[in-house]
């Protein structure tokens, strides 16, 4: 089965090289590269054209919203993708050398998955981090896989692509958006109690913008929440707006 890995950057040069040579390592042979470079001002094309057999894609235009803007990368990446998996990789994150293996072993015996997920290795400046299965009754999500850590069905993705490019959301990012359709619509997502990505921690990462408890954390959870129930309008399940929603509801009115 060949798989295709889809890599969007932007701007990540000094860890380009590191990124490609997680996946030119991988123990499962059977894959192609795609390389969405979003309009980089730094060397990224530079490094990027010096491996061999990858497909590049030069953006020149780009949105005000990072989220779209990682969308729209992948949904172009994916559209000149061959793979029948597709796996979502940003620059400045590596997988380990069997995370392919692992994944596409999953992918043939379980047929009615379409969505696998893995748990990060948060990788700091100074130490690696193993983030564990975690189960949260708090908020009606759980527990948000980040984008690296994913890997679908390619014709699945392909046909969600109206709901996940939704531009109203913008502080709702790919990774979340994908996991809320699949839990809550398909049902046939599988979480993998594994560390086979790893995760950089920098100052630069999106989620350092949105810092645990921040006005900017309490914003994005409230579009969180009007996104899945915009979802639950659209296919009709049954959401009740529970504490987690009153809460962050209210302290965005005091903000």
């Amino acid at each position: 089965m060949k798989v295709s890995i889809v890599i969007a950057n932007y701007n990540n040069a000094q860890f380009i090289e590191k990124c490609v040579n997680s996946i030119k390592n991988q123990t499962y042979k059977n894959y192609e590269i795609i390389f969405f470079d979003d309009n980089s001002k730094d060397d990224s094309l530079k490094i990027i054209k010096q491996f061999k057999k990858i497909k590049i894609i030069e953006n020149k235009s780009q949105t005000k919203f990072g989220s779209l803007n990682q969308i729209n990368a992948f949904y172009k990446s994916i559209k000149k993708s061959k793979g029948k998996i597709i796996f979502f990789l940003d620059s400045d994150d590596y997988f380990h050398k069997k995370k392919l293996e692992e994944m596409v072993k999953i992918f043939k015996n379980k047929k009615n998955i379409d969505i696998i997920c893995d748990y990060p290795v948060l990788h700091t400046k100074n130490k690696f981090i193993k983030l564990k299965k975690k189960i949260s009754n708090f908020n009606y999500w759980g527990y948000i896989h980040p984008t690296s850590t994913i890997a679908v069905r390619k014709k699945f993705i392909e046909n969600l692509k109206k709901i996940i490019t939704l531009k109203k959301y913008t502080n709702i990012w790919f990774d979340l958006r994908v996991l809320l359709i699949s839990k809550f619509i398909f049902n046939n997502f599988f979480s993998l109690n594994k560390n086979l990505t790893f995760y950089r921690v920098t100052e630069n990462n999106i989620s350092s913008k949105f810092k645990k408890f921040s006005k900017n954390w309490w914003k994005r959870r409230s579009e969180a929440h009007d996104y899945l129930f915009y979802l639950s309008k659209k296919y009709e399940f049954k959401l009740k707006k529970n504490f987690d929603y009153a809460l962050t509801k209210f302290l965005n009115y005091l903000f």
